[in-house]
């Protein structure tokens, strides 16, 4: 027989963090790691939707990281934490993969609203699941130990998919919608 899904414990509402500690399912560090998961699955959909493998493959890694912050996240911090096996190198890739970006774009002359192509729109979910990662990250943060490479990289990686969204907006030769405020009556 082997190993089952299922164990039967959080039927009442709590789950084990890594270390043994039961917390609630409404736990700020579980709905933290819990949006990181949510994110990590909406970029194995949108690197599904892309052809680019050289984009593809950046995503593959990011998701990888991703799972490395969920485990720092699902972690006792009573207990010693597991590294969120994060450098400054792999914030400095998504930087150095933006600044490529941003030399063929045109200037952003507005804001911008999601859509005009499914893998545009894509990339504003990530966006968005992002930033909320690192909100619940941040507000963890103020009161339990989070790794400040964590903050920095879910807030990098925000950015990022900001950037491709325009990207893939500019090779698929879809305009960006930009939005315009109501004019005043």
């Amino acid at each position: 027989m082997g190993f089952r899904i299922y164990t039967k414990t959080g039927d009442q509402g709590e789950t084990a963090l890594f270390g043994g500690r039961r917390v609630p399912k409404s736990h700020l560090r579980v709905d933290a790691y819990g949006t990181v998961d949510e994110l990590n699955s909406f970029i194995g959909l949108l690197c599904d939707a892309l052809e680019n493998k050289r984009v593809r493959d950046l995503l593959q890694q990011i998701q990888h990281r991703l799972f490395s912050i969920g485990a720092h996240l699902a972690s006792d911090p009573e207990q010693p934490l597991p590294s969120p096996d994060l450098r400054p190198e792999d914030i400095q890739v998504l930087e150095t993969a933006m600044d490529h970006m941003d030399e063929g774009l045109p200037p952003l002359r507005n804001f911008i609203l999601p859509g005009g192509h499914p893998t545009v729109s894509l990339c504003h979910v990530c966006r968005t699941v992002c930033r909320r990662a690192e909100r619940l990250a941040v507000a963890l943060h103020q009161h339990e130990p989070v790794d400040e490479q964590v903050l920095q990289y879910l807030n990098r990686l925000s950015d990022y998919f900001f950037m491709l969204s325009r990207q893939l907006a500019f090779d698929a030769g879809v305009a960006e919608i930009a939005w315009h405020p109501r004019p005043n009556t």
